[in-house]
C-alpha cells in the first residue's frame, strides 16, 4: 500500500517526499476564480488563504511540476465541490487542460457531472474519484467506473466489509476491465460528517462546523435508557462539566511528546491496516492540508514504520502487538476511523 500525503504548500514536498510520502494531494484555486466567485461557489471547499492549505498561483504548480520531476513523485490537484455551476464547467476544464501541459495528470473530483463533461470534452485525465463524493455502493462506483476512473477514494465512514465488496465488485481483475485503484483514509481529521453531506463552508470569513465544540456523552431524559447527545441538542438536562466521556481516558498528557505531537491524535487506522490490506485497499489518505509541517512528517514517518510492521508481520495479531509496542508505548488516542 502507498503513502498519499496531502500538501499545503510547495515547501512541503521535498520534505514528505524524503520523510517516505509515495504521492501527494493539493488544491489549486487561481486568485482569479476566488476573485469571481467568492466562498459560495468553491472550486475545492477550502477556500482558505491566511495559512497553507492549497496553491493559489500557476507559478507555483511550476515549480511543484520541476520537483515532481526530479522526485518521481506525482501531485494530484483536488477539485472537491460537490456541484458546479454551468458556466464553471468550461472554466474549470480550461484550468485542469493548462494543468496538464506542464505536468499534473490526475485530479481528484467529487461531482460526477464534472466528470462527464470532462469526458465528453475530451479531456483525458487520470480522474480519482473523491471521498467527498461519497460512493453508496458498488453498484454507484460500478456506474461511475465506465466514465474511466483511476482510482476510488472511500469515505471516513466505511466499513472494511462494504470496502471489500465494492473492491471484489468493481477493482481490476487479470484480464478484464474494471478500477485498479482504491483509498481510503489512515490518518488525521477524523471528521464527524460525510464530506458528501457536509453543508459547512470552509474559508477564512467563518470558523468550519466540525471544528464547533461539541462533546459525546449521554443525555438524562427520564427515559429508561441513556442517549447520546451533542451540546447542540435541546431538552433533557446534561451532564456535569467535568463529566469524562468512555473513550477519553486514554487522552493523557503522557501520550504526547516534548512537541506536543500525538499520532492519530485527529484520526487514526493504523491499527487497521492488516484488515485494510485484505480488504483490497492500495493506497491510504494521509491528510494533512493546514497541519503543522513537522507533525505531518512524523505522521509520514510512523505509517511507513507501521506499514513495514505489516509487511513483517505473520498474521493480525503480532501485527497490532508490534504496532503497539513501536510507535503506541505510552498509548494511542483511541481517536479511531474504523473501530
Amino acid at each position: 500500500m502507498k503513502i498519499v500525503a496531502g500538501l499545503g504548500s510547495i515547501d512541503e514536498y521535498i520534505k514528505f517526499a524524503e520523510a517516505g510520502a509515495d504521492e501527494f494531494f493539493c488544491g489549486y484555486v487561481p486568485y482569479s476564480w476566488s476573485q469571481k466567485y467568492g466562498t459560495v461557489l468553491p472550486l475545492n471547499r477550502r477556500e482558505v488563504l491566511c495559512y497553507n492549505v492549497q496553491l493559489g498561483a500557476f507559478s507555483e504548480l511550476e515549480i511543484l511540476s520541476g520537483m515532481m520531476k526530479k522526485y518521481e513523485k506525482p501531485v494530484h490537484l483536488t477539485f472537491n465541490s460537490l456541484y458546479y455551476i454551468p458556466e464553471q464547467y468550461p472554466e474549470i476544464a480550461g484550468i485542469i487542460s493548462q494543468c496538464m501541459k506542464i505536468g499534473f495528470h490526475s485530479y481528484i473530483i467529487a461531482d460526477p457531472a464534472l466528470i462527464v463533461y470532462l469526458r465528453e470534452n475530451g479531456i483525458n485525465c487520470e480522474i480519482h474519484l473523491s471521498g467527498e463524493c461519497g460512493e453508496i455502493n458498488s453498484q454507484m462506483v460500478v456506474s461511475l467506473g465506465k466514465l474511466g476512473l483511476k482510482r476510488v477514494i472511500f469515505h471516513r465512514k466505511n466499513t472494511f466489509e462494504d470496502m471489500k465488496a465494492v473492491v471484489d465488485k468493481c477493482g481490476k481483475k487479470d484480464g478484464t476491465e474494471g478500477i485498479p485503484e482504491f483509498e481510503a483514509f489512515v490518518l488525521n481529521e477524523m471528521c464527524q460528517f460525510t464530506g458528501a453531506f457536509c453543508n459547512s463552508l470552509h474559508c477564512d470569513e467563518m470558523g468550519y462546523l466540525c471544528k464547533a465544540p461539541y462533546q459525546i456523552g449521554t443525555l438524562k431524559t427520564g427515559n429508561a435508557g441513556p442517549e447520546i447527545f451533542n451540546q447542540e441538542i435541546s431538552g433533557g438536562h446534561l451532564l456535569p462539566d467535568d463529566f469524562v466521556p468512555d473513550d477519553f481516558h486514554s487522552l493523557h498528557d503522557f501520550s504526547y511528546d516534548s512537541a506536543g505531537y500525538l499520532c492519530g491524535e485527529t484520526g487514526c487506522g493504523l491499527c487497521a491496516l492488516y484488515q485494510l490490506k485484505q480488504a483490497g485497499i492500495t493506497h491510504l489518505k494521509l491528510v494533512g492540508r493546514g497541519n503543522y509541517t513537522d507533525y505531518m512528517e512524523k505522521d509520514i514517518r510512523n505509517l511507513r514504520m507501521a506499514l513495514n510492521i505489516l509487511r513483517e508481520s505473520a498474521d493480525e495479531m503480532e501485527f497490532r502487538r508490534k504496532l503497539k509496542l513501536q510507535i503506541f508505548p505510552r498509548g494511542c488516542s483511541r481517536n479511531c476511523y474504523y473501530r
